[in-house]
């Protein structure tokens, strides 16, 4: 029998924070709850198990309660993979195995040294063969999930129970779109809220002179990553797979703009904040065929070969096509033709739209198109007036103009694909709410209306500061540049979305929970509060 300590380090994890998150019921009832789904699945000394799949290639990433000084290996049907180690002290490993058959389902195992089992034996399946033709795929998707309970965030077992019921409804792939991590560090506002000395003295402060991995700063950002992430997860995905794109917050700052700060571009040791958590807790897109190797922040000499840490693809046979995209890693300032994504990106999303290899394709970018909250890193011009309203009467600071062109292209390619119902999906404004757009600047959009959807966020602070209203005093709305109509406004509560792809249709279906009126056992029999039906044109 194998000996588990994967439990009671998830127990200890939230006991120790978990007195300092509020409201004190919301406390009691997170207490109360099982740490993770995989009680009866023997995880031995394994914390946490994150893989991603292609039609023939899976990559998986692992971390372990007591460092391995040998590498382990995996085994995948006959084949057996070395691991690689995320970090330098051993307690991250991760897997890339090759030449794999298509929409096959594999028995995995993990060994130590001599042979030793680490865990329990575990399915997992790669996905279609591109030009295969499945009757159905089901995606979940979600934003927002990080938050250190040492700032009040949503208690990691409560977080994992959302997570799980997500799961109950066996999902074929899941996208966790940005924000996996809030720890802001040199932002005006963010800096304030996350640097406080209960965080400093829990996990110490970065040094950014020095390197990440390898010294002190490894240190600081397990202490302060680790938590948001591991008990979150554990190994209840461990059969799923899944997709993390990044955000601000995954750069260690929010998107703001002041005389004395402007938090992106990125800094480099932003960067190397974001590619070592990356790196050590959650997988990067696997290559695709019709994805170009060289996009930025693609094929690095420091990865598995032909992965791409910011733009990602779902294929899933001929049924269905998800385009992932990070628009905060290449963004620039340069005014009038700005962008978010680097042109060579906006070419790549663009072909991918216009052709008719997939019934179906979704845009996942991390910053919504839709609605605005007046902040400054949005693809809106809309910023609060001093009468606490939104308006884009008044100038932005640092708002670059060019950052709506960019929207505006990639919006006129979605609408322009007649054989589409255009959908994009997306995160960052802890809410969750769909809508249609039918115009856009000067775009009449009323032939082809692009139906976009606010995910739900899985981890925001409970209580009435812990939402963008509550900070901002307002909440997200449609911006001056669109006509949208609104079928659910944004409605500020924990929740997901589904979404089923047939040959015919798309399905979404919005789960919301609200902490002030449910209990935690409630997450359990969630079900849809809205279903919308996207029929294909004929």
């Amino acid at each position: 029998m194998l000996v588990s300590d994967r439990r009671k380090f998830l127990r200890g994890s939230a006991a120790t924070a978990l007195s300092l998150t509020v409201p004190a019921d919301l406390f009691a009832q997170a207490a109360s709850v099982s740490a993770s789904g995989s009680a009866t699945w023997d995880a031995g000394n394994l914390r946490h198990l994150l893989p991603t799949v292609s039609d023939t290639r899976m990559l998986i990433k692992t971390s372990f309660g007591t460092p391995l000084m040998d590498a382990p290996t995996l085994s995948v049907g006959g084949a057996s993979v070395r691991g690689r180690m995320g970090d330098t002290r051993g307690e991250h490993w991760h897997f890339y195995v090759t030449d794999l058959q298509p929409q096959h389902r594999y028995t995995l195992s993990l060994a130590g040294a001599r042979g030793r089992p680490l865990c329990e034996p575990w399915e997992l399946a790669t996905f279609p063969d591109p030009n295969e033709r499945p009757d159905k795929f089901r995606l979940l998707i979600y934003t927002c999930g990080g938050g250190h309970e040492v700032h009040k965030f949503l208690p990691t077992v409560v977080r994992n129970r959302l997570l799980r019921r997500g799961l109950s409804f066996q999902p074929d792939a899941v996208v966790a779109n940005g924000d996996q991590v809030y720890w802001d560090l040199l932002a005006p506002v963010g800096g304030r809220l996350f640097q406080t000395p209960e965080a400093i003295e829990l996990a110490g402060s970065f040094d950014r002179s020095a390197i990440v991995l390898g010294g002190d700063n490894e240190t600081v950002l397990k202490r302060a990553a680790g938590p948001q992430i591991v008990p979150v997860y554990a190994t209840d995905f461990r059969s799923t797979p899944v997709f993390f794109m990044q955000d601000d917050h995954d750069y260690f700052d929010n998107d703001e703009a002041t005389d004395d700060t402007v938090t992106f571009p990125p800094s480099f040791f932003m960067l190397q904040l974001a590619r070592a958590t990356q790196g050590m807790y959650y997988p990067e897109f696997l290559p695709d065929a019709a994805r170009p190797l060289g996009l930025p922040w693609s094929s690095a000499g420091d990865r598995v070969w032909g992965v791409s840490e910011s733009f990602g693809t779902i294929r899933y046979g001929r049924l269905a096509e998800i385009l992932l995209y990070d628009v905060r890693r290449t963004l620039t300032m340069a005014g009038p033709s700005a962008v978010y994504v680097d042109l060579e990106v906006e070419k790549w999303l663009k072909a991918r739209t216009t052709t008719t290899e997939a019934t179906h394709l979704v845009h996942v970018p991390s910053n919504p198109p839709g609605w605005t909250a007046g902040k400054w890193g949005e693809w809106y011009p809309d910023v609060l007036g001093p009468d606490g309203k939104l308006t884009a009467t008044i100038p932005k600071p640092y708002w670059q103009s060019g950052w709506l062109k960019q929207h505006d292209r990639l919006i006129e390619a979605m609408t322009a694909t007649k054989s589409r119902t255009p959908l994009v999906i997306s995160g960052d404004l802890h809410a969750i709410g769909i809508g249609r757009m039918l115009r856009s600047g000067t775009l009449d959009l009323k032939a082809n209306p692009i139906t976009t959807v606010l995910s739900g966020p899985i981890g925001s602070r409970p209580g009435p500061n812990g939402w963008p209203s509550g900070r901002r005093g307002t909440g997200a709305m449609p911006p001056a540049h669109l006509d949208m109509d609104e079928q659910v406004k944004p409605i500020e509560q924990h929740g997901f979305t589904l979404v089923d792809f047939t040959p015919d249709k798309m399905v979404v279906r919005l789960f919301k929970w609200d902490w002030k009126t449910q209990t935690v056992e409630a997450i359990d029999s969630l079900e849809p509060f809205h279903t919308a039906g996207l029929i294909r044109p004929v």
